[in-house]
């Protein structure tokens, strides 16, 4: 049976603590700068809250519980940061993406439409993009954010692995996801490259709002 928690959330829609985690997270989901944590006392989280003090920034705050019973540590959003996202029109479809700093929004760098690709494939294009753009920059340390974990494992693994055939429609995207692994296997970086956690943090800063 898993332990009892009480979750404090100093900002949210309401603040204060919460018994379960739906009654937390009804108050953070999607709210932007939600500060909350879970403690395994109702006296440690009273302290904590009339403390009046959140987390530091690097503390790491509880997610809703997987599966599997356990709660997914999330950190604090990194507001020093990229943000990527892909516009599409139909999967497979017309593609765009762009990166944005992710507290001001003010766009970095983007690629026009493409003709015919999948949405993962622009979301590794732009992360790849990302990476490169950072590092002419001299920024190597600066995380990228991304929710496609499906374009993150392509980029770890240095290859993508669509089943978009390759025909005469789709020779442009994957001669950019040709040269995008490339990139990856002739360079290094060190920046992080991090899940938006969309149903915590709302829709990502780069987003195209076409859904």
């Amino acid at each position: 049976m898993a332990k009892k928690k009480y979750y404090v959330v100093w900002s949210g829609r309401k603040t204060g603590i919460f018994n379960t985690w739906a009654e937390c997270e009804a108050q953070v989901k999607g709210f932007q700068g939600a500060r909350f944590k879970s403690f395994e006392s109702k006296a440690d989280a009273e302290a904590a809250l009339s403390n009046g003090k959140a987390p530091a920034k690097k503390t790491s705050f509880t997610k809703k519980p997987t599966a599997k019973g356990k709660e997914e540590a999330v950190g604090d959003v990194v507001w020093d940061s990229v943000s990527v996202d892909v516009g599409c029109r139909g999967n497979p479809g017309i593609v765009e993406y762009k990166g944005v700093h992710t507290k001001t929004g003010e766009i970095l760098f983007s690629h026009p439409e493409i003709h015919i690709g999948t949405n993962n494939m622009g979301e590794f294009l732009a992360i790849v993009h990302g990476l490169a753009w950072l590092k002419q920059q001299g920024k190597d340390t600066t995380p990228i954010y991304s929710d496609s974990k499906t374009a993150m494992k392509w980029v770890r693994d240095k290859k993508v692995n669509s089943s978009l055939k390759r025909d005469k429609d789709t020779e442009y995207i994957w001669s950019l996801v040709e040269r995008a692994e490339k990139w990856l296997k002739t360079n290094t970086y060190k920046n992080p490259i991090l899940k938006w956690h969309t149903e915590l943090w709302g829709e990502i800063k780069a987003d195209y709002g076409r859904k």
